[in-house]
Protein backbone atom coordinates (compact mmCIF):
# COMPACT_ATOMS: atom_id res chain seq x y z
CA UNK A 1 0.00 0.00 0.00
CA UNK A 2 1.37 3.44 -1.02
CA UNK A 3 1.30 6.11 1.15
CA UNK A 4 1.21 9.63 0.12
CA UNK A 5 1.98 12.86 2.63
CA UNK A 6 -0.52 15.43 2.87
CA UNK A 7 -0.33 17.86 -0.20
CA UNK A 8 1.73 20.79 0.64
CA UNK A 9 0.33 24.43 0.81
CA UNK A 10 2.73 25.92 -1.92
CA UNK A 11 1.26 23.25 -4.14
CA UNK A 12 -2.19 23.83 -3.01
CA UNK A 13 -1.59 27.89 -3.51
CA UNK A 14 -1.28 26.91 -7.40
CA UNK A 15 -3.08 24.00 -8.38
CA UNK A 16 -6.46 24.00 -10.38
CA UNK A 17 -8.71 21.13 -11.25
CA UNK A 18 -7.24 21.41 -14.50
CA UNK A 19 -3.87 21.09 -13.60
CA UNK A 20 -5.34 17.82 -11.63
CA UNK A 21 -6.41 16.32 -14.68
CA UNK A 22 -10.11 17.38 -14.43
CA UNK A 23 -11.26 16.91 -18.09
CA UNK A 24 -13.10 20.63 -18.86
CA UNK A 25 -16.53 19.41 -19.73
CA UNK A 26 -16.30 19.35 -15.48
CA UNK A 27 -14.31 22.15 -14.64
CA UNK A 28 -16.98 24.37 -16.70
CA UNK A 29 -19.83 23.40 -14.47
CA UNK A 30 -17.52 23.80 -11.77
CA UNK A 31 -16.17 27.04 -12.60
CA UNK A 32 -19.90 28.11 -13.10
CA UNK A 33 -20.66 27.07 -9.39
CA UNK A 34 -17.56 29.53 -8.27
CA UNK A 35 -15.95 26.06 -7.18
CA UNK A 36 -12.44 27.05 -8.97
CA UNK A 37 -10.16 25.77 -6.19
CA UNK A 38 -9.43 21.87 -5.23
CA UNK A 39 -9.72 21.22 -1.04
CA UNK A 40 -6.44 19.25 0.39
CA UNK A 41 -8.24 15.80 -0.10
CA UNK A 42 -9.36 16.52 -3.73
CA UNK A 43 -5.86 17.96 -4.91
CA UNK A 44 -4.39 14.64 -2.93
CA UNK A 45 -6.47 12.46 -4.42
CA UNK A 46 -7.60 13.76 -7.87
CA UNK A 47 -4.36 12.79 -9.49
CA UNK A 48 -4.67 9.12 -8.77
CA UNK A 49 -8.22 8.27 -9.06
CA UNK A 50 -8.32 9.76 -12.32
CA UNK A 51 -5.30 8.10 -14.01
CA UNK A 52 -7.62 4.76 -12.62
CA UNK A 53 -5.78 3.80 -9.01
CA UNK A 54 -7.64 2.06 -6.23
CA UNK A 55 -7.90 5.09 -3.68
CA UNK A 56 -7.96 4.93 0.21
CA UNK A 57 -9.15 8.64 1.21
CA UNK A 58 -8.79 9.85 4.96
CA UNK A 59 -10.46 13.48 5.46
CA UNK A 60 -12.54 14.80 8.48
CA UNK A 61 -16.47 16.16 7.70
CA UNK A 62 -16.65 18.78 5.70
CA UNK A 63 -13.07 18.07 3.78
CA UNK A 64 -14.29 18.16 0.16
CA UNK A 65 -14.69 14.30 -0.44
CA UNK A 66 -17.38 14.19 -2.36
CA UNK A 67 -16.01 16.01 -5.30
CA UNK A 68 -13.16 14.19 -4.90
CA UNK A 69 -15.26 10.75 -5.93
CA UNK A 70 -17.25 12.11 -8.31
CA UNK A 71 -15.42 13.63 -10.70
CA UNK A 72 -13.22 10.82 -11.25
CA UNK A 73 -15.97 8.66 -11.46
CA UNK A 74 -17.97 11.16 -14.29
CA UNK A 75 -14.21 11.10 -16.20
CA UNK A 76 -13.95 7.54 -16.48
CA UNK A 77 -17.83 6.84 -17.46
CA UNK A 78 -17.40 9.83 -19.79
CA UNK A 79 -14.21 8.66 -21.38
CA UNK A 80 -15.79 4.95 -21.84
CA UNK A 81 -17.79 3.91 -25.12
CA UNK A 82 -20.43 2.08 -23.10
CA UNK A 83 -23.95 2.86 -22.26
CA UNK A 84 -25.93 1.67 -19.45
CA UNK A 85 -27.76 -1.13 -19.85
CA UNK A 86 -31.07 -1.47 -18.17
CA UNK A 87 -31.07 -3.10 -14.29
CA UNK A 88 -27.45 -2.76 -14.75
CA UNK A 89 -25.72 0.47 -13.73
CA UNK A 90 -21.94 1.53 -14.81
CA UNK A 91 -20.67 2.63 -11.49
CA UNK A 92 -21.79 2.64 -7.79
CA UNK A 93 -21.69 4.41 -4.66
CA UNK A 94 -22.58 3.33 -1.31
CA UNK A 95 -23.32 6.09 1.07
CA UNK A 96 -25.22 4.91 4.98
CA UNK A 97 -27.86 7.02 5.13
CA UNK A 98 -30.56 8.58 2.95
CA UNK A 99 -29.80 11.83 3.33
CA UNK A 100 -26.05 11.88 2.48
CA UNK A 101 -27.41 10.02 -0.71
CA UNK A 102 -29.28 12.99 -1.48
CA UNK A 103 -26.70 15.61 -1.44
CA UNK A 104 -24.20 13.34 -3.71
CA UNK A 105 -26.69 13.05 -5.91
CA UNK A 106 -27.80 16.98 -5.83
CA UNK A 107 -23.48 17.19 -6.79
CA UNK A 108 -23.78 14.58 -9.28
CA UNK A 109 -26.68 16.31 -11.60
CA UNK A 110 -25.26 18.97 -12.78
CA UNK A 111 -21.99 17.35 -13.65
CA UNK A 112 -23.43 14.14 -15.49
CA UNK A 113 -25.72 15.85 -17.27
CA UNK A 114 -23.35 17.43 -20.21
CA UNK A 115 -21.71 14.57 -20.10
CA UNK A 116 -24.81 12.60 -20.86
CA UNK A 117 -24.74 10.51 -17.76
CA UNK A 118 -27.83 9.65 -15.15
CA UNK A 119 -27.92 8.74 -11.68
CA UNK A 120 -30.91 7.87 -9.41
CA UNK A 121 -30.67 7.12 -5.50
CA UNK A 122 -31.69 4.39 -3.64
CA UNK A 123 -32.58 3.89 -0.39
CA UNK A 124 -35.19 2.77 1.70
CA UNK A 125 -37.88 4.35 3.38
CA UNK A 126 -39.62 5.25 0.60
CA UNK A 127 -41.93 3.82 -2.38
CA UNK A 128 -39.48 1.90 -4.37
CA UNK A 129 -41.28 1.66 -7.72
CA UNK A 130 -39.89 4.75 -9.12
CA UNK A 131 -36.36 3.62 -8.28
CA UNK A 132 -36.95 0.46 -10.39
CA UNK A 133 -38.50 2.59 -12.80
CA UNK A 134 -35.54 4.17 -13.00
CA UNK A 135 -32.77 1.36 -13.29
CA UNK A 136 -35.22 -0.18 -16.21
CA UNK A 137 -34.32 2.51 -18.42
CA UNK A 138 -31.30 2.47 -17.45
CA UNK A 139 -28.94 4.63 -15.21
CA UNK A 140 -25.60 5.06 -15.22
CA UNK A 141 -24.31 5.95 -11.39
CA UNK A 142 -26.33 4.38 -8.87
CA UNK A 143 -25.97 6.11 -5.17
CA UNK A 144 -27.39 3.19 -2.73
CA UNK A 145 -27.64 2.43 0.71
CA UNK A 146 -26.50 -1.00 0.98
CA UNK A 147 -30.12 -2.02 2.80
CA UNK A 148 -32.62 -1.24 -0.56
CA UNK A 149 -30.09 -1.86 -2.76
CA UNK A 150 -29.95 -5.93 -1.48
CA UNK A 151 -33.53 -5.80 -1.54
CA UNK A 152 -33.81 -4.85 -5.20
CA UNK A 153 -31.05 -7.74 -6.23
CA UNK A 154 -32.94 -10.16 -4.55
CA UNK A 155 -36.23 -8.74 -6.49
CA UNK A 156 -34.01 -9.66 -10.02
CA UNK A 157 -34.19 -5.54 -10.38
CA UNK A 158 -30.27 -4.38 -10.71
CA UNK A 159 -27.08 -6.93 -11.40
CA UNK A 160 -23.49 -4.72 -10.30
CA UNK A 161 -21.48 -7.09 -13.02
CA UNK A 162 -21.18 -3.95 -15.28
CA UNK A 163 -20.19 -1.87 -12.50
CA UNK A 164 -16.87 -0.73 -13.60
CA UNK A 165 -16.10 1.58 -10.14
CA UNK A 166 -17.28 1.41 -6.80
CA UNK A 167 -16.83 4.05 -4.22
CA UNK A 168 -17.64 3.97 -0.39
CA UNK A 169 -18.23 6.99 1.30
CA UNK A 170 -18.38 7.62 4.94
CA UNK A 171 -17.18 3.81 5.22
CA UNK A 172 -16.68 4.20 9.42
CA UNK A 173 -19.96 5.48 9.95
CA UNK A 174 -21.05 1.93 7.90
CA UNK A 175 -19.18 0.18 10.43
CA UNK A 176 -20.83 1.75 13.43
CA UNK A 177 -24.18 1.23 11.60
CA UNK A 178 -23.34 -2.58 11.19
CA UNK A 179 -23.82 -2.46 7.57
CA UNK A 180 -20.61 -3.41 6.66
CA UNK A 181 -21.49 -7.36 6.04
CA UNK A 182 -24.08 -6.07 3.81
CA UNK A 183 -21.46 -3.93 2.13
CA UNK A 184 -19.18 -7.03 1.33
CA UNK A 185 -22.11 -8.76 0.46
CA UNK A 186 -22.22 -5.90 -2.29
CA UNK A 187 -19.00 -5.92 -3.32
CA UNK A 188 -18.76 -9.10 -3.85
CA UNK A 189 -21.10 -9.44 -6.93
CA UNK A 190 -18.88 -5.94 -8.60
CA UNK A 191 -15.86 -6.95 -11.11
CA UNK A 192 -12.83 -7.92 -9.25
CA UNK A 193 -10.93 -5.72 -11.96
CA UNK A 194 -12.89 -2.29 -11.12
CA UNK A 195 -11.88 0.98 -10.06
CA UNK A 196 -12.39 0.94 -6.02
CA UNK A 197 -12.52 4.12 -4.27
CA UNK A 198 -12.97 4.45 -0.05
CA UNK A 199 -13.38 7.56 1.97
CA UNK A 200 -13.35 7.75 5.61
CA UNK A 201 -13.31 10.32 8.09
CA UNK A 202 -10.99 7.52 10.77
CA UNK A 203 -9.65 4.39 9.83
CA UNK A 204 -10.56 1.81 12.65
CA UNK A 205 -10.16 -2.32 12.00
CA UNK A 206 -13.38 -2.80 10.60
CA UNK A 207 -12.60 -0.38 7.59
CA UNK A 208 -9.07 -1.69 7.26
CA UNK A 209 -10.32 -5.17 6.46
CA UNK A 210 -12.00 -3.64 3.54
CA UNK A 211 -9.32 -2.04 2.23
CA UNK A 212 -7.58 -4.90 2.68
CA UNK A 213 -9.56 -7.50 0.82
CA UNK A 214 -11.14 -4.77 -1.40
CA UNK A 215 -8.45 -2.15 -2.93
CA UNK A 216 -5.95 -3.35 -4.81
CA UNK A 217 -2.61 -1.56 -4.10
CA UNK A 218 -4.26 1.63 -3.20
CA UNK A 219 -2.70 5.20 -2.75
CA UNK A 220 -3.25 6.15 0.48
CA UNK A 221 -4.22 9.93 1.15
CA UNK A 222 -4.43 11.63 4.30
CA UNK A 223 -5.64 16.14 3.95
CA UNK A 224 -6.05 15.79 7.64
CA UNK A 225 -5.53 14.34 10.80
CA UNK A 226 -8.67 11.65 10.92
CA UNK A 227 -9.93 13.69 14.38
CA UNK A 228 -8.67 16.72 14.10
CA UNK A 229 -10.45 19.64 15.06
CA UNK A 230 -10.86 22.55 12.64
CA UNK A 231 -8.91 25.53 13.40
CA UNK A 232 -11.37 28.11 12.38
CA UNK A 233 -13.99 26.44 15.03
CA UNK A 234 -14.51 27.99 18.31
CA UNK A 235 -15.44 25.60 21.38
CA UNK A 236 -17.20 26.98 24.59
CA UNK A 237 -18.79 24.87 27.30
CA UNK A 238 -21.78 26.42 28.46
CA UNK A 239 -22.91 25.25 32.60
CA UNK A 240 -26.54 25.12 32.99
CA UNK A 241 -29.12 24.23 35.98
CA UNK A 242 -31.12 20.87 35.67
CA UNK A 243 -33.88 21.53 33.17
CA UNK A 244 -32.44 25.25 31.86
CA UNK A 245 -31.79 23.51 28.22
CA UNK A 246 -34.58 25.61 26.38
CA UNK A 247 -34.13 29.12 27.91
CA UNK A 248 -30.08 28.39 26.93
CA UNK A 249 -30.97 27.19 23.57
CA UNK A 250 -33.12 30.42 22.82
CA UNK A 251 -30.17 32.39 23.85
CA UNK A 252 -27.76 30.80 21.93
CA UNK A 253 -29.48 30.69 18.71
CA UNK A 254 -30.13 34.43 18.65
CA UNK A 255 -26.48 34.60 18.01
CA UNK A 256 -26.61 32.57 14.49
CA UNK A 257 -28.81 32.56 11.32
CA UNK A 258 -28.39 29.42 11.05
CA UNK A 259 -27.79 26.68 14.12
CA UNK A 260 -27.72 23.02 14.04
CA UNK A 261 -28.83 21.33 18.07
CA UNK A 262 -27.87 17.90 17.99
CA UNK A 263 -29.75 15.37 21.28
CA UNK A 264 -29.10 11.79 21.95
CA UNK A 265 -32.88 10.49 21.12
CA UNK A 266 -35.48 10.86 18.35
CA UNK A 267 -38.66 12.00 21.34
CA UNK A 268 -36.13 14.35 22.66
CA UNK A 269 -35.29 16.19 19.26
CA UNK A 270 -39.17 16.03 18.88
CA UNK A 271 -39.43 17.63 22.29
CA UNK A 272 -36.84 20.49 21.93
CA UNK A 273 -37.85 21.16 18.46
CA UNK A 274 -41.37 21.91 19.94
CA UNK A 275 -40.49 23.74 22.96
CA UNK A 276 -38.16 25.98 20.75
CA UNK A 277 -41.16 26.88 18.74
CA UNK A 278 -43.27 27.76 21.92
CA UNK A 279 -40.51 30.05 22.96
CA UNK A 280 -40.58 31.87 19.87
CA UNK A 281 -37.35 30.30 18.06
CA UNK A 282 -38.22 28.61 14.66
CA UNK A 283 -37.55 25.01 14.69
CA UNK A 284 -37.68 21.53 12.70
CA UNK A 285 -36.97 17.87 13.80
CA UNK A 286 -34.40 15.92 12.47
CA UNK A 287 -34.40 11.94 13.27
CA UNK A 288 -34.99 8.13 12.12
CA UNK A 289 -38.51 8.25 12.94
CA UNK A 290 -39.57 10.82 10.48
CA UNK A 291 -41.05 9.86 7.10
CA UNK A 292 -38.94 10.48 4.04
CA UNK A 293 -40.95 13.40 2.88
CA UNK A 294 -41.04 14.98 6.35
CA UNK A 295 -36.77 15.07 6.60
CA UNK A 296 -36.83 16.44 3.09
CA UNK A 297 -39.38 19.38 4.25
CA UNK A 298 -37.46 19.92 7.69
CA UNK A 299 -34.26 19.69 5.53
CA UNK A 300 -35.69 22.15 2.62
CA UNK A 301 -36.82 24.55 5.13
CA UNK A 302 -33.63 24.55 6.74
CA UNK A 303 -31.58 24.86 3.79
CA UNK A 304 -33.93 27.97 2.66
CA UNK A 305 -33.53 29.81 6.09
CA UNK A 306 -37.43 29.53 6.69
CA UNK A 307 -36.62 27.88 10.27
CA UNK A 308 -33.36 29.08 12.37
CA UNK A 309 -32.90 25.73 14.11
CA UNK A 310 -32.66 21.80 12.99
CA UNK A 311 -33.15 19.78 16.07
CA UNK A 312 -31.45 16.78 15.43
CA UNK A 313 -30.35 13.03 16.24
CA UNK A 314 -26.86 11.84 14.99
CA UNK A 315 -28.65 11.15 11.91
CA UNK A 316 -27.36 14.46 10.45
CA UNK A 317 -24.16 14.06 12.13
CA UNK A 318 -22.41 13.53 9.11
CA UNK A 319 -23.13 13.88 5.52
CA UNK A 320 -25.66 16.78 5.96
CA UNK A 321 -24.16 19.77 3.92
CA UNK A 322 -25.39 23.10 4.92
CA UNK A 323 -24.01 26.38 3.96
CA UNK A 324 -23.34 29.01 6.73
CA UNK A 325 -24.44 26.61 10.32
CA UNK A 326 -22.76 29.35 12.25
CA UNK A 327 -23.63 27.59 15.37
CA UNK A 328 -23.61 23.58 16.25
CA UNK A 329 -25.07 23.14 19.95
CA UNK A 330 -24.60 19.66 21.88
CA UNK A 331 -27.98 19.94 24.13
CA UNK A 332 -27.04 16.08 25.18
CA UNK A 333 -23.30 15.53 24.81
CA UNK A 334 -22.34 12.54 22.85
CA UNK A 335 -20.58 9.38 24.53
CA UNK A 336 -17.37 9.56 22.69
CA UNK A 337 -15.35 11.88 20.92
CA UNK A 338 -15.93 11.00 17.78
CA UNK A 339 -19.09 12.03 17.55
CA UNK A 340 -18.65 15.02 18.71
CA UNK A 341 -16.11 15.97 15.91
CA UNK A 342 -18.19 14.52 13.51
CA UNK A 343 -21.76 16.88 15.36
CA UNK A 344 -19.21 19.34 15.29
CA UNK A 345 -17.97 18.94 11.62
CA UNK A 346 -21.50 20.74 10.57
CA UNK A 347 -20.30 24.01 11.18
CA UNK A 348 -16.77 25.61 9.76
CA UNK A 349 -16.96 23.94 6.40
CA UNK A 350 -15.01 25.29 3.87
CA UNK A 351 -12.24 27.12 5.54
CA UNK A 352 -15.36 29.18 7.04
CA UNK A 353 -15.81 29.92 10.84
CA UNK A 354 -18.29 28.48 13.50
CA UNK A 355 -18.79 27.86 16.61
CA UNK A 356 -19.62 24.69 18.86
CA UNK A 357 -21.30 24.98 22.23
CA UNK A 358 -21.66 21.91 24.25
CA UNK A 359 -24.50 22.49 27.45
CA UNK A 360 -23.52 20.25 30.57
CA UNK A 361 -25.41 20.34 33.91
CA UNK A 362 -23.13 19.45 37.25
CA UNK A 363 -23.35 16.04 36.61
CA UNK A 364 -22.44 16.01 33.52
CA UNK A 365 -18.84 18.31 33.93
CA UNK A 366 -16.60 15.39 34.31
CA UNK A 367 -17.66 13.55 31.18
CA UNK A 368 -17.67 16.76 29.27
CA UNK A 369 -14.29 17.16 29.98
CA UNK A 370 -13.32 13.85 29.26
CA UNK A 371 -14.60 13.91 25.90
CA UNK A 372 -13.19 16.98 24.76
CA UNK A 373 -9.71 16.09 25.84
CA UNK A 374 -10.08 12.87 23.59
CA UNK A 375 -11.56 15.06 21.32
CA UNK A 376 -8.23 17.01 21.32
CA UNK A 377 -9.72 20.19 21.91
CA UNK A 378 -9.85 23.36 23.93
CA UNK A 379 -12.90 25.09 25.17
CA UNK A 380 -13.76 27.94 27.25
CA UNK A 381 -15.77 26.50 30.05
CA UNK A 382 -18.04 29.22 31.37
CA UNK A 383 -19.69 30.34 35.09
CA UNK A 384 -22.68 28.46 36.02
CA UNK A 385 -25.43 29.44 35.76
CA UNK A 386 -27.66 30.69 38.10
CA UNK A 387 -31.20 28.55 39.07
CA UNK A 388 -34.03 31.17 39.59
CA UNK A 389 -35.18 31.27 42.65
CA UNK A 390 -38.88 31.14 43.05
CA UNK A 391 -40.49 33.39 44.51
CA UNK A 392 -42.92 31.87 47.95
CA UNK A 393 -44.66 33.52 50.12
CA UNK A 394 -43.31 33.08 53.54
CA UNK A 395 -45.19 29.98 55.44
CA UNK A 396 -46.15 31.88 58.79
CA UNK A 397 -44.93 29.71 62.10
CA UNK A 398 -47.30 27.19 63.37
CA UNK A 399 -48.49 27.39 66.64
CA UNK A 400 -51.50 25.38 68.42
CA UNK A 401 -54.73 26.83 67.16
CA UNK A 402 -57.33 27.42 70.06
CA UNK A 403 -59.72 25.57 67.64
CA UNK A 404 -58.65 22.23 67.01
CA UNK A 405 -59.27 22.03 70.83
CA UNK A 406 -62.50 23.12 70.38
CA UNK A 407 -63.84 21.00 67.69
CA UNK A 408 -61.98 18.12 69.65
CA UNK A 409 -62.65 18.08 72.98
CA UNK A 410 -66.72 18.00 72.38
CA UNK A 411 -66.63 14.49 70.65
CA UNK A 412 -64.82 13.49 72.86
CA UNK A 413 -67.71 14.26 75.65
CA UNK A 414 -70.24 12.80 73.51
CA UNK A 415 -68.15 9.38 72.64
CA UNK A 416 -67.56 8.53 75.93
CA UNK A 417 -71.28 8.63 77.54
CA UNK A 418 -71.75 6.25 74.59
CA UNK A 419 -69.06 4.06 75.08
CA UNK A 420 -70.05 3.64 78.70
CA UNK A 421 -73.98 3.25 77.66
CA UNK A 422 -72.65 0.34 75.44
CA UNK A 423 -70.81 -1.41 77.98
CA UNK A 424 -73.16 -1.01 80.36
CA UNK A 425 -75.81 -2.42 78.21
CA UNK A 426 -73.34 -5.41 77.51
CA UNK A 427 -73.84 -6.63 81.24
CA UNK A 428 -75.70 -9.45 82.13
CA UNK A 429 -78.73 -8.89 84.44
Amino acid sequence: MRTDHPTSSEFLITCTFSTLGVPTALTAVLARADITTPTPIQAATLPDSLAGRDVLGRGRTGSGKTYAFVLPVLARLAAASAQARPGRPRALILVPTRELAGQIEAALIPLARPLGLRSHCIYGGTNQNPQVRALRTGVDIVVACPGRLEDLIGQGHVRLDDVAVTVLDEADHMADLGFLPAVRRLLDQTPRTGQRLLFSATLDAAVDGLVRRYLHDPATHHADSATSPVSAMTHRVVRIAEGGHVGALVELTATSERTVVFTRTKSRAKRLAKQLNSAGVSAVEMHGNLSQSARTRSMAAFHAGAVRALVATDIAARGIHVDDVGLVVHADPPTEHKAYLHRSGRTARAGAAGAVVTLATDAQSAQVAALLRQAGVRAEVDAPVAQPRRSTPAQPRRSTPAQPHTTHTPVQRVRRPRRAQRAANRVPA
